[in-house]
């Protein structure tokens, strides 16, 4: 033990955050060190997170902003830590997530060992032959709206260790260096991007969606991945009853849910096609009515199924057109079955 310092953190344990964050690889933070930079100083770059997590004097540098263009031509706000943040942070994450995620519902799929994408939109697929109403919503601008006071209530409710509640508020209260090199004051949300950031936003949404849910409508299931979710009705009535009380809930939470990607959607094949929400996207995937055959009779059918959403496919097809062809055509088709496949793959899946 050492006795010299306010709190015991492993070495061995910084030395393990280390190695996660060189496979993750990822970009440099606002000081431009990046993985092969920081490795060539390990020793006295990884003693000196350890030293001043062990103190209690581990204040986080400013978060690199970095946006990203999404499918509907908007930016998506990325927050890069710097390397040795990324570390510090996975240090934290390793103490606090198998705690945490085991008290988390069966029904959160993202950013958990175990679940996936895929698992959501398989149970998804499942819970839409039985309920035959999806409310489908999104919570605008989740990350950047965070509420501190109640994202730390949450964090209190955990009872995590003193040195692990404190770096937690640092890095909620930390600086973002904005593109156009201004600073934004670390007032309000979790930057999308930082190693601890989803476990955070699993934790809030815990608390302000998850538990609320199985609180008010127990029999009503759902599938969330971070903060894309949707939740499953017997009836359009039932809908817009859960969606009304959602509504107040979430603006409770101090967050919004967004009016225009919010819905309710019809899931029965049988009603007519020509309803204006009969369909919706789900982590890459679109449901909606779809040719089917009887496996054991190999009579069609019309049923509800997802597939690849045109969105998806949209930017894999824009991927494949990007390649340098003029260049890879040359060094024979091994070379480029070897680019292409992958992008394959992603659709066949």
């Amino acid at each position: 033990m050492n006795r010299t310092k306010p709190f015991e953190i492993n070495w061995n344990d910084v030395l393990t955050a280390w190695q996660l964050v060189k496979e993750n690889n990822g970009a440099p933070g606002i000081d431009n060190i990046s993985i092969k930079t920081f490795e060539q100083n390990l020793q006295k770059n990884l003693y000196k997170i350890w030293n001043r997590l062990s103190s209690g004097t581990y204040f986080p540098p400013a978060v690199k902003r970095v946006e990203i263009p999404k499918s509907d031509g908007k930016l998506r706000p990325l927050g890069i830590p710097t390397v040795a943040d990324r570390v510090a942070q996975m240090r934290v994450k390793l103490n606090i997530e198998k705690e945490w995620d085991a008290k988390f519902h069966d029904s959160s799929f993202g950013y958990r060992a175990g679940k996936s994408a895929h698992c959501a939109v398989e149970q998804a697929r499942k819970h839409c032959f039985k309920y035959k109403w999806v409310i489908d919503l999104d919570i605008k601008g989740f990350f950047d709206n965070i509420d501190h006071e109640l994202m730390i209530k949450a964090i209190d409710s955990q009872h995590p260790p003193k040195w692990v509640r404190l770096v937690l508020i640092r890095w909620l209260k930390a600086d973002t260096v904005l593109p156009d090199g201004s600073i934004k004051k670390g007032e309000q949300g979790t930057p999308q991007g930082g190693v601890i950031s989803p476990l955070l936003a699993n934790l809030f949404l815990h608390f302000a969606f998850d538990k609320w849910l199985e609180r008010e409508y127990p029999h009503l299931p759902f599938e969330r991945y971070a903060d894309d979710a949707i939740i499953h009705c017997v009836s359009e009535q039932q809908a817009k009853e859960v969606l009304g009380k959602l509504n107040q809930r979430i603006l409770y939470c101090k967050l919004e849910l967004h009016s225009e990607k919010t819905k309710i959607v019809c899931c029965n094949p049988k009603i007519n096609k020509d309803m204006a929400n009969n369909q919706f996207d789900f982590l890459g995937f679109t449901f909606r009515r779809r040719r089917s055959v009887n496996k054991y009779t190999n009579e069609t059918f019309t049923s509800f199924l997802p597939a690849i959403s045109n969105k998806a496919k949209k930017a894999i097809k824009g991927k494949i057109k990007s390649f340098p062809w003029q260049a890879m055509l040359p060094k024979g088709l091994n070379i480029v079955a070897k680019m292409i496949n992958p992008y394959l793959h992603g659709i066949i899946n």
